[in-house]
């Protein structure tokens, strides 16, 4: 009787046939053997021809990727053994293990999470049927267990020779994107091209990352633009790490080459809980919580109309002035960052007076909004520190929704459940002011500077408006203006009205900031607030 075997070649890779097992040698070492052929040809099933032009982009591979960003030794991958099963176009003729990503979980700094990593040596790193179900199912364990999702993007889009098959994939994607949403910190890194519908999975993640002159994000290529539109645009120009970090407020950080990359998602995490039901990792309370900081009593000019930079402020009421800016490219009149308190980790925004005087337009409300939001569904306290002359004016804000825009940020502040502190350190003008987390949308404490000014609009403009009449009639309108915005900023331009009113809950020495947001803070870990039971709030998108 010929001797039985478990070999079979159309389950190995490509071209490879297993070592048989006979039944005469049928020992769990010559299983393991067998095994471990397999699993060394799926943990490098690109050719080496794909391998050197991917490494001649100066890429790394996505596996070495991968092992870079997670702990040493923590990943446990899944599904490796995977391969399509479809027919077509030839793809019945090449069947490599892994269908063209890594999918598992490991550590980052000693805590959970599932990573995927797309191969763009393997079909281009495009989506198939396999591809994508093993994606469904590592963003369905990462929901169920509660840890964050982190997305290696570095492929085609939807893989041509499957059809609707792959874009019935992708669906899975995003419908589990948002089922996460909120849930789970998700992150997608761009680390080589993201084009088509691919583009809409990152988009609803909450962090995209993205690495100069190597990622391209875009819905069409350069080709396809050219041909509708007549439009000639570079790749870069079009999809390029600093065009969507500039332009289009879609990456939200870029760094200089790919290690720096994931070197900056390791460091976003240690700011982010597993999940919603958790708060954030805290790190050792350092020794100068009570301490003043005299340095604050200098940053604001004498006169109101020269600008600072609101991060020299907040870098001194931060443990040890580290401040990790969201969006830092984007929307600069208004900066938004990850940075600790008194150990405790915070979310930060700020008008920014030495951009656009820190006026609030449209895309600087989308951005505060987009981070209020997102520090709310983690768990994360808010600083607001405001000086802000108000919205900005003009006809391509109006015509472009500046109304609706700037609802979204008075809507996310409003919506808001996590400890809130303001602290009002120059101009608080008008409903901006409203906007920027006042006390009478909620904010738990308001804090003003001596320096801070608490009124409709500026003296100048105020003057001009209610004195216009007697201005006119006044045989000397230079000397009677200048007493009038005299006595305008005697009377309303300083923090103490809102004081008497109660709608600053202290004025207090600029020195002394650093220690009253922490005891506000350490008062406010208890704080539980819940919304009225409903489905969702309709935001005015």
């Amino acid at each position: 009787m010929a001797a039985e075997t478990t070999s079979d070649p159309s389950l190995l890779a490509d071209g490879v046939e297993a070592e048989q097992i006979s039944a005469d040698d049928s020992s769990m070492t010559a299983r393991l053997r067998v095994l471990e052929q397999q699993k060394a040809k799926a943990r490098n099933p690109g050719s080496s021809r794909s391998i050197q032009n991917h490494r001649s982009k100066g890429k790394m591979l996505a596996r070495e990727r991968l092992l870079y960003l997670l702990d040493e030794g923590s990943f446990q991958e899944l599904d490796l053994l995977v391969r399509h099963r479809s027919h077509g176009m030839g793809l019945e003729r090449s069947r490599p293990y892994t269908d063209g990503v890594i999918t598992g979980f490991g550590t980052i700094d000693g805590r959970r999470v599932c990573i995927y990593s797309q191969d763009f040596t393997v079909f281009g790193g495009a989506l198939g049927e396999a591809h994508a179900e093993k994606i469904h199912k590592l963003m369905e364990l990462a929901l169920d267990v509660g840890v964050p999702i982190i997305g290696l993007n570095d492929g085609g889009g939807a893989r041509i020779q499957e059809g609707v098959v792959a874009l019935n994939g992708y669906g899975g994607i995003f419908y589990r994107n948002v089922l996460a949403s909120g849930v789970v910190p998700q992150i997608s890194v761009i680390l080589g091209p993201c084009a088509g519908g691919a583009v809409y999975s990152p988009a609803m993640t909450d962090f995209i990352f993205m690495v100069h002159e190597t990622s391209h994000m875009f819905i069409t290529g350069p080709d396809v633009v050219k041909t509708v539109t007549g439009e000639e645009v570079t790749l870069e120009q079009l999809g390029g790490a600093m065009s969507h970090a500039t332009r289009s407020g879609v990456a939200t950080f870029v760094a200089a080459d790919e290690k720096a990359c994931l070197d900056d998602v390791r460091y976003l995490l240690s700011f982010l809980p597993s999940n919603n039901l958790e708060v954030p990792p805290m790190t050792e309370r350092p020794g100068d919580v009570e301490a003043q900081v005299p340095e604050l009593r200098d940053i604001v000019p004498p006169s109101p109309n020269q600008p600072y930079d609101m991060r020299d402020i907040i870098q001194a009421i931060v443990d040890g002035g580290e401040y990790m800016e969201y969006f830092p490219h984007w929307a600069m009149s208004l900066t938004c960052g990850f940075a600790r308190i008194g150990g405790r980790a915070v979310g930060v925004i700020g008008n920014q007076p030495a951009v656009l005087a820190g006026v609030l337009d449209i895309a600087s409300s989308e951005k505060g909004a987009r981070f209020v939001r997102t520090c709310d569904a983690f768990n994360l306290p808010l600083i607001t520190l405001v000086d802000v002359p108000g919205f900005m004016p003009g006809t391509d804000q109006e015509y472009g929704g500046i109304i609706r825009h700037g609802a979204k940020l008075l809507y996310a502040y409003c919506e808001s459940t996590v400890p809130r502190i303001q602290i009002i350190t120059r101009k608080a003008y008008g409903g901006a002011y409203v906007v920027m987390d006042s006390k009478s949308i909620g904010t738990d404490f308001a804090f003003a500077w001596p320096s801070a000014e608490l009124a409709v609009m500026g003296p100048q403009g105020a003057v001009e408006i209610v004195y216009r009449r007697e201005l006119a009639d006044s045989t000397d309108p230079v000397a009677r203006r200048a007493e009038l915005v005299d006595d305008y900023v005697g009377r309303y331009a300083n923090p103490y009205v809102a004081a008497e009113r109660g709608y600053v809950d202290d004025v207090i020495d600029p020195a002394d900031t650093r220690r009253v947001v922490v005891r506000s803070l350490d008062l406010l870990a208890s704080k539980r607030e819940e919304l009225p039971h409903r489905k969702h709030g309709n935001i005015p998108l």
